[in-house]
């Protein structure tokens, strides 16, 4: 008997011990399951704090309900998906929820309303370092040997010789006479060097060369730049403008240009080299005949250059003004680019969104891109050199600019968000009360 209710006790704890690892099995499916569900998957996803421009719609796919919202907001539901329009500057709350039981509140932010203009213009861009800039050393051939002053000063590639024996040096005309005098007198040079945020203080004795009558300092230097790119948009209000997408570096150093001064122009397009896989290609371009000056440079950063324009320039097509699309109102999937493949003329191309970082803090590379359009791929590969700058249009918004491309796939590259550059042109999108709440 004993033995037979030892035998019944365990039959029953091995019942309950498959129950429970089905019931464990069951949930834990349910669960996974319930993951992939969309309307959970929509929940999850919803934004806990929104921008929104006023006067500007902005979709948002959810399944909740919407159970109250402040008087800066406007909004309208249908077939899961809220739409939010800002009515008017300022903060405000929207609960979300089912059958009337709140689940999820959501804080909108009303941005004054803010439109700009998109460029896609190729334009020539010419900047002035501030001081001259060190691209390399040589050799002084003297009567004790060769020796490179420069080199034995301290003096690097890269530093920016901003001052020499207290003069100002903006310009490379200024720098002859000083050197000349130096060497003439038996005097070293003392010079003021930028390198990075530092300021260093160097001498350097000028040499002449056997055979010659002037002195020389042994550092290869330059005092200016030139290239082409795109304008990405211009403000009508202030006409402030952003270009490029990214910083201006010297072509030797490989190191940001610290811009004094500089001023883009109009250019034409001459003719494309092709992008291959692992030779991107390039825009060649001149500039117009008439040198037309189009404003100036006050700003080499990370995410391009920036001015004020002289007067207004059309793009032929696209000269109204345009709201802005926020990186966290990016979609993945279809979107335009405006840029000139040939001549002056600005044409729209296909492109699609292939990822997008929602950033709440400047960065750039926030963007994956691929050109989908066929003429574009036929006449240029994809992504070219001069190219960049070009604005991202996505469902009538600007978005963002193209920056660079991937070396091995020159149909793809990076882009930036178009708040980031709106903020180093000193367009403030985030007004008055704004800020707080953005900061917070």
């Amino acid at each position: 008997m004993e033995v037979q209710v030892g035998s019944e006790e365990s039959e029953s704890n091995l019942k309950n011990g498959m129950i429970k690892k089905a019931v464990g099995a069951f949930l834990l499916v349910l669960l996974f399951s319930a993951a992939f569900y969309p309307p959970l998957q929509q929940y999850v996803h919803t934004p806990a704090d929104v921008f929104v421009f006023e006067s500007q719609e902005l979709a948002l796919d959810t399944p909740l309900q919407v159970l109250d919202s402040d008087d800066a907001i406007d909004v309208f539901s249908q077939d899961n998906q809220t739409t939010l329009t800002g009515a008017k500057p300022g903060s405000g709350k929207i609960h979300l929820g089912v059958a009337g039981f709140p689940l999820k509140a959501m804080d909108v932010t009303v941005l004054p309303e803010k439109k700009i203009i998109p460029g896609g213009q190729s334009i020539g861009v010419r900047v002035h370092t501030q001081g001259v800039l060190v691209v390399g050393h040589h050799l002084v051939d003297t009567e004790k040997g060769a020796r490179s002053p420069g080199e034995k000063a301290g003096v690097e590639v890269g530093d920016m010789i901003t001052s020499m024996n207290g003069k100002e040096i903006k310009d490379m005309s200024e720098i002859t006479g000083i050197v000349q005098a130096a060497g003439k007198e038996g005097r070293p040079i003392k010079l003021k060097v930028k390198r990075g945020e530092e300021t260093l203080n160097r001498e350097l004795m000028p040499l002449k060369a056997k055979g010659e009558h002037s002195y020389r300092l042994g550092l290869y230097i330059r005092d200016s730049a030139a290239g082409v790119g795109t304008l990405t948009f211009y403000d009508p209000d202030s006409k402030k403008y952003g270009a490029l997408g990214h910083v201006i570096s010297d072509m030797d150093t490989k190191e940001p240009i610290h811009v004094n001064d500089g001023e883009i122009l109009s250019s034409r397009v001459t003719s494309i080299e092709k992008g291959l896989n692992g030779e991107p290609g390039e825009k060649l371009a001149r500039f117009s005949s008439e040198r037309k000056v189009l404003g100036d440079i006050n700003k080499n950063s990370a995410f391009g250059i920036f001015g004020t324009l002289n007067a207004p320039i059309l793009n032929g097509g696209w000269d109204e003004p345009m709201e802005i699309g926020l990186s966290d109102q990016v979609k993945e999937g279809p979107a335009e680019i405006l840029t000139v493949v040939n001549g002056e003329e600005v044409e729209k191309f296909s492109i699609e969104i292939v990822n997008s970082t929602v950033q709440k803090f400047p960065a750039t590379k926030g963007m994956v891109i691929k050109v989908t359009d066929p003429k574009l791929l036929e006449t240029t590969g994809g992504i070219v050199q001069g190219m960049s700058g070009s604005p991202i249009i996505q469902d009538g918004k600007i978005i963002g600019a193209v920056t660079h491309v991937f070396v091995n796939d020159p149909t793809s590259g990076y882009a930036c968000h178009i708040e980031w550059m709106l903020q180093e042109a000193d367009v403030d999108i985030y007004q008055s009360d704004t800020n707080e709440a953005k900061a917070s």
